[in-house]
């Protein structure tokens, strides 16, 4: 079986690393598969893409569309067009696609239109919120998809409330978790650590990109006073992703406990999370990591694809309006958060059980 893997930003990474390690095992052990990796450039900043491949021991892509920059339809057709050629010139008996970005969605497309099968990977999850783009992405790659690998009890619900067969529905457990399990005993002490004096369950980290969150001024001006005035002086570390810098760069936002740093690589970023006291982010795959690391989060939106990070882990959400905010905190800081626990199947295996679900098919 030859398998084409479609990445194209930071969560794919993660995602893809521990299939590719599943894949290499099984060819070790005689296995007919084999797979080529096509990394759509649709992120290319150094701390975006290039250093999750080197941290996570995966190879260098097969091919790069550089398809990065531009609009959702500017990307979307870029890579639609750089993809077909690619497929054309190196068919594949399946493209297995991660996740929700855009890169999912537009090789979904063009494998189908190709007469290629289609595996998705954390098949579906759903916000049933139209207005984020990755739930447009999330319908319409299931939509044409042959192969469902499911993370949750809900993803699967879900499916089979769009008319999904049974047959096609593998639930399998978290790629994300994975990762994480495979690299927790390595994650690496960031130099900001020492330097800005921080202390284990002493500090927070955020992390906001969402345009309900970051895309008006004075709405994100308000939620990052209410995060700064409700910690109790903690520190707080926000490592801010490219599209967000751009906007919070002109609202000069200023106060001695905020420290805004560049994006860090997996182990470094990981490693602040797994000792933070909290983090307050609305971020999807974090509050998968974090409800593994037992770590409290408040998510910043009015929904979640992932309940389950609520219902059996340490999520709660908060929702996009700031005066959610200080309550929440209240919360953390009289010592009343949940304990949370680890969902089913979240046990590290998943990519595995993928990957033996390919062979027998």
């Amino acid at each position: 079986m030859k398998v084409t893997i479609i990445a194209g930003a930071r969560p794919n990474f993660i995602k893809i690393a521990p299939m590719i390690h599943a894949i290499q095992d099984a060819r070790n052990q005689s296995q007919n598969i084999s797979y080529r990796l096509v990394h759509t450039g649709q992120h290319y900043d150094e701390k975006m893409s290039a250093t999750f491949f080197k941290e996570l021991n995966i190879p260098h892509p097969d091919a790069n569309l550089e398809c990065g920059g531009g609009s959702q339809a500017e990307q979307t057709a870029a890579i639609l067009v750089a993809f077909e050629k690619e497929l054309l010139a190196n068919p594949a008996d399946l493209v297995l696609v991660v996740g929700d970005v855009t890169s999912t969605m537009a090789c979904a497309i063009v494998a189908k239109k190709l007469n290629t099968k289609v595996a998705h990977v954390e098949a579906g999850i759903r916000s049933f919120d139209l207005s984020m783009p990755e739930e447009i992405n999330r319908m319409v790659t299931d939509s044409i998809t042959d192969y469902f690998f499911t993370t949750s009890t809900f993803a699967n619900e879900n499916l089979a409330k769009a008319g999904v067969a049974s047959k096609d529905i593998f639930f399998v457990g978290n790629v994300m978790i994975d990762t994480l399990m495979a690299n927790r005993s390595s994650f690496k002490r960031p130099a900001l650590f020492d330097t800005l004096n921080l202390t284990n369950r002493n500090y927070l980290v955020m992390t906001l990109h969402r345009p309900a969150n970051v895309d008006q001024g004075e709405k994100l001006r308000h939620l990052i006073d209410q995060i700064i005035q409700n910690v109790q002086g903690l520190p707080i570390i926000f490592p801010i992703h490219p599209r967000t810098g751009k906007i919070f760069t002109d609202l000069g936002i200023e106060a001695p406990n905020l420290h805004i740093v560049d994006p860090l690589g997996y182990m470094e970023f990981n490693y602040l999370v797994e000792n933070a006291k909290a983090v307050i982010t609305d971020s999807g795959g974090i509050t998968e990591e974090t409800t593994v690391m037992g770590v409290p989060c408040l998510t910043l939106r009015d929904n979640t694809e992932r309940p389950e990070t609520i219902e059996t882990g340490t999520n709660m959400l908060v929702g996009t309006d700031p005066n959610n905010i200080k309550p929440a905190l209240d919360i953390l800081f009289t010592g009343d958060w949940k304990t949370g626990g680890i969902p089913e199947l979240w046990d590290g295996q998943a990519s595995k059980r993928i990957v033996a679900e390919l062979l027998a098919l």
